[in-house]
């Protein structure tokens, strides 16, 4: 049952994604650019926090 119904809510997602896409591009590529940002801001501070435990926590 709970299979079922992941992949049903992974359809609908897929669904909505394609429809604001096909609707929307412009801002299908704005939603993707802050995606990118957030990964980019997230991988930057784990860069910065293993600097500082590599330095000793100082």
């Amino acid at each position: 049952m709970a299979v079922n119904a992941k992949k049903v809510a992974v359809y609908v997602l897929v669904v909505f994604v394609m429809y604001v896409i096909i609707t929307d591009p412009k801002g299908a590529a704005g939603y993707v650019q802050i995606g990118f940002e957030g990964i980019s801001d997230a991988a930057r501070a784990l860069g910065d926090f293993a600097t500082w435990v590599a330095n000793g926590g100082k």
